[in-house]
């Protein structure tokens, strides 16, 4: 018996859910918050960490049901979670990419689309991108901060053709507010490295994910290899 084709709807539910999960994840990898305010759970056949601070939790579902509204709508080109530091310089952007493939009309949005993978294939697919973001510390190394300093998260959605939130006026307060170009994909410097970590076609809507180290997290990362290096120089001195 073969396997039921995704419907529009379906598809933009499924990439909803998966970047909640994806965002809890990324906190937890990333040790944004302690390890003891997350709880172990299983997600598309494989572990996966939630937070269990509500007020978290209510913002992490709030802001996703504000992508879902705009995903809809076809108006999404990118949701990018930003570790930022105490001075709110982004340190890495998590960056889901999204392209529409197709143009559904309204009413068969909850049609089966011809050619495009079912619904189980897609958690196949999400489980492999959460397999990557459980492995992620061994690509970027441990998310390293001066002494006294904590790092924090923004999620940042970025339009296509610089779009304002349609789904989002009639709300008050509005869901989004305008968001620090250095927190967004184009305010990047050229140094900034990224990592493509996993890409889905679903035939519908394509999602990939990357990680990009921001240049002030590269700097970061250099001073305290320069640092480590003059320790273990002063060390090697004083034995000779």
């Amino acid at each position: 018996m073969s396997e039921v084709s995704l419907t529009w709807n379906q598809t933009v539910k499924g990439i909803t859910e998966f970047i909640e999960v994806a965002i809890h994840t990324i906190l937890y990898v990333r040790q944004i918050y302690p390890a003891d305010l997350f709880v172990r759970r299983k997600k598309y056949d494989t572990p996966v960490f939630q937070s269990r601070h509500p007020a978290l939790n209510e913002y992490i579902s709030g802001t996703v049901k504000a992508v879902a509204d705009e995903l809809v709508l076809g108006n999404v080109d990118k949701v990018v979670v930003v570790i930022k530091d105490n001075n709110q310089v982004a340190l890495e952007r998590f960056i889901f990419s999204i392209q529409n493939m197709i143009e559904v009309e309204s009413y068969n949005k909850d049609t089966s689309v011809q050619d495009a993978m079912s619904s189980a294939k897609l958690g196949q697919y999400f489980r492999s991108f959460l397999i990557k973001l459980n492995m992620i510390e061994s690509q970027l190394g441990l998310l390293e901060l001066p002494s006294g300093d904590e790092a924090s998260f923004a999620v940042v959605l970025e339009l296509k053709d610089n779009t304002a939130p349609s789904a989002s006026k009639d709300k008050d307060p509005p869901p989004w507010v305008p968001a620090d170009l250095q927190h967004t994909t184009s305010g990047a410097s050229k140094e900034a490295q990224l990592h493509l970590l996993r890409a889905v076609d679903t035939g519908i809507i394509n999602i990939s994910l990357a990680v990009q180290e921001s240049e002030e997290k590269l700097q970061l990362g250099k001073a305290s290899d320069d640092s480590a290096n003059d320790i273990k120089g002063k060390g090697k001195d004083k034995t000779e």
